[in-house]
């Protein structure tokens, strides 16, 4: 008989056709919009109260430094417990947390938020308990995906609709809130939140549950649990040269956490222009991440990835020297569209080479390099506009991605040499 050797068909909707699948991507879709809507509306109203640009980077401060602190116990707990069981739970303080900005931001709630800093504290409080719950659902939810495929054929297909996913409601989330702030007030915008993180803990209730994956090995102690994340992404160069590249790029790159100062002081938009600057870099993320549905990332996947930060930091410096909106626009969507190829081929490196039983503690080592370095990056934002000025800080982060993609495609050769081309089948009898 001839051997057959006909490529398998891609199908690029292979992950959607999974039930529990679309109901984790609708719950996260709603969980987005909301935390983004809230985010925007926050960073709205300390900035009104204030006027101050420090105080935004307090923001990212207020809610890095508690999910620092618990994310190698979070992963711990995310590989110890049902990580169903912890979503459901932190999805629900987060839920509570909203309903307190709600409370604050409702007429026997403004008297504690007068003009200056100080009387904003009770917004700080909230955000800092906001991201407790975050460290420990980021691990959690990383984790808690895969096992809801039936095979790992389909786990590069569920990572690019689930960034894509993330990044459409990145997009909806600051348009809602920049329009909902203009036309409904900062009470009402906690509202819509409020209501749409409800729904989100809906969905995830309707999920089945599944049991932990089979550890492997000895059974650790919680020191040792708690650092053997540690130990395997510093043991493997090129998940961990991926990771200190996103890292650097987020923290002296982001110019997302000034877009309420450009907005007001730069451009002159008002908050409906700043929901429109706020939800730019996420349509081009989407955009692009629907492109790699189609067209995955395989050959010199590693090249690709430090071009795409190096484009990043130039996007950054222009959009932090341009004075017009439709330019800022467009520099910002091309900053998602950068980004959006850094996401991906991260979030696939992680979920290929760790297994499963350690997801959560290496997810939770994920965490504290990428997602606390955007708030950390917020606050560094905020720091260095006060020192140097709003425009002048951006450009030196801008200067700085580029500066780091350049030590890294010096130093990582294995990143410098990713390929990501899946090996040809055996030909079949």
């Amino acid at each position: 008989m001839a051997a057959d050797t006909s490529p398998t068909s891609h199908d690029p909707y292979a992950a959607l056709r999974i039930p529990d699948f679309r109901r984790l991507i609708s719950a996260r879709v709603c969980f987005t919009v909301a935390t983004r809507v809230q985010g925007l509306v926050v960073a709205w109203q300390i900035f009104r109260l204030t006027n101050d640009p420090l105080a935004l980077g307090f923001i990212g401060l207020a809610e890095a430094l508690p999910s620092i602190g618990v994310s190698l116990y979070a992963g711990h707990v995310a590989d110890s417990v049902k990580r169903k069981n912890i979503i459901i739970v932190t999805v629900a303080v987060l839920l509570l947390c909203a309903a307190a900005l709600w409370a604050l931001a409702s007429p026997a709630g403004l008297p504690l938020l007068a003009k200056g800093s100080l009387y904003t504290l009770p917004l700080y409080v909230v955000i800092f308990i906001s991201g407790i719950a975050r460290g420990f659902l980021g691990p959690a939810l990383f984790s808690f995906m895969p096992q809801l495929l039936p095979n790992r054929d389909k786990l590069a297909n569920a990572i690019t609709w689930n960034s894509t996913t993330y990044q459409a409601s990145a997009v909806l989330g600051p348009a809602i809130g920049g329009y909902l702030v203009a036309h409904l007030g900062v009470a009402n915008s906690y509202a819509v939140a409020t209501a749409l993180l409800l729904l989100a803990l809906l969905q995830f209730a309707g999920i089945a549950s599944r049991p932990l994956p089979p550890r492997e090995g000895e059974k650790l102690s919680l020191q040792e649990s708690v650092l053997s994340g540690l130990k395997f992404i510093f043991s493997n160069q090129l998940v961990l040269a991926a990771l200190a590249l996103d890292m650097f790029a987020v923290l002296f790159g982001g110019a997302v956490a000034l877009l309420p100062v450009f907005a007001v002081d730069i451009l002159h938009v008002g908050a409906a222009g700043l929901g429109h600057l706020e939800a730019a870099p996420a349509v081009g993320s989407v955009l692009m991440a629907v492109v790699l549905t189609y067209f995955p990332l395989k050959r010199h996947a590693g090249r690709k990835l430090l071009w795409a930060v190096a484009g990043f930091g130039a996007a950054t410096i222009a959009f932090a020297l341009s004075t017009n909106f439709w330019l800022s626009l467009g520099l910002l969507f091309l900053t998602g569209v950068f980004d959006s190829v850094s996401v991906i081929v991260r979030s696939t490196l992680i979920h290929t080479y760790t297994p499963e039983y350690m997801k959560g503690r290496v997810s939770a080592v994920n965490n504290i390099f990428i997602g606390s370095s955007n708030e950390i990056g917020a606050f560094e934002s905020g720091a260095a506009a006060k020192l140097m000025g709003v425009v002048p800080s951006v450009v030196f982060g801008g200067i700085m991605t580029i500066v780091v993609v350049l030590f890294t495609t010096w130093r990582a050769d294995k990143l410098r040499s990713l390929d990501m081309t899946p090996p040809k089948p055996e030909p079949v009898a």
